[in-house]
Order: C-alpha cells, then structure tokens, then sequence
C-alpha cells in the first residue's frame, strides 16, 4: 500500500491558518529540505481546493521563470494532483483532476493503487478527515517558535481523541521543530493511581 504523508506549518499555539502571515522568517534550508523529502519525494499530491488554487496560482509561474525555486515547481508540476472538491473543476496546470467519490473511499482506493508516495500539503480540512479514517501514514508538523494568538488550528473540539506516537523529531536553527507523528492504535493508557508511582519519594 502507498505511503501517505500530509505536511503542516502550524504555531506554537496550534494555528495553521495563513502560514503567509507568520511562517516565512522561519524558512531556511533545514526547512526546504524537509518540504522536499516530504512533498517532493511524492508522485502524487492529494490537495483540497483552496491549497490546489494557492499552489496553481504560484507554482507554474515559477517553473517558467527558472528562479532557484523552479527545479521544486517542475517536480510538483510533473506530480499527478488529484484535488478534493465537490465542483467540477477546469485546470490550467498540468496532470491535475478532481477525486472522484467519496474521500475515504476513493483515498483508500488511490493508496492501493501502484505507485510511489502520496503528499499533502495544508488542506486541513482534508487532513482531519483522512487521520481521524486512519489513512494518513505520517504526519509532518513543522513547529514554528511563535504563538499568532487568532486562527483556524489543526485539531478541533470533537468527542474522541486521536492518538499518535512520534516517529522522529529534529530541532531547526531557527527553532522549528520537524516532528513526524503516525497515528498510534495501541496508545497506552492509565490513571492517576498509577501514575504515581513515578513521582519522586521522598527518603525515609
């Protein structure tokens, strides 16, 4: 089965609305280099329909310009992007479609079918559906040192929790931490009681 990842920029506080606003003083080569072994690496971009418009807005143009950023626009133009919307959709950049279906069913579908790795990047509302399914395989969050305080955040209230367990961590000389989750079946539990035991005693 396919691999799918699904990459975030998100505060310290949570949010992940408007990277735009707050993520950019934190970008360096660390960070570029995570993106690409995260959604460069990826055959296929499985992307919702504002983060599909923000990149075909931006990505094309600099394939064409051949600025220091064009090798990465060439690898996501060259990238089969299937983009989750409920709309019959005309697209400009190249090997673009819309998912067909209902979205687990047909990302289900999509992992099972034979290639390489499948990469998200924002679309959060797209992102919950597919973790709280158990269908995100990894989950990059790029930890920005800085709390924004107002925006939309990547976990909402909701009645069941969704446990994960690290797969590794890297701290960024900028202070963004690269942490990379996978959802975790057999999280441990326990109470209080229980805990105590490892609490410092005190000498007798």
């Amino acid at each position: 089965m396919r691999k799918l990842t699904a990459g975030l920029f998100i505060s310290l506080d949570g949010v992940i609305d408007n990277p735009q606003d707050w993520h950019f003083p934190y970008f360096n080569d660390e960070m570029g280099a995570a993106v690409d072994a995260q959604l460069g690496a990826a055959d296929t971009l499985l992307l919702g329909r504002v983060t599909y418009d923000s990149f075909a807005g931006a990505w094309p143009d600099r394939e064409t310009a051949g600025g220091e950023d064009a090798p990465f626009a060439k690898k996501l133009g060259d990238a089969r992007k299937i983009v989750v919307s409920r709309q019959d959709l005309e697209f400009t950049w190249r090997n673009s479609e819309v998912l067909k279906g209902d979205l687990v069913e047909a990302v289900t579908a999509l992992k099972n079918e034979p290639g390489d790795q499948i990469g998200m990047s924002g679309s959060v509302s797209v992102v919950r559906q597919l973790l709280a399914a158990g269908l995100v395989d990894e989950l990059h969050l790029l930890v920005h040192p800085i709390a924004v305080r107002k925006g939309a955040r990547l976990f909402e209230d909701a009645d069941t929790s969704i446990p994960l367990r690290l797969l590794s961590s890297k701290a960024f000389s900028t202070g963004v931490l690269h942490l990379v989750y996978t959802t975790d079946e057999s999280a441990p539990d326990g109470t209080y009681e229980e805990a105590k035991a490892h609490l410092p005693q005190e000498d007798s």
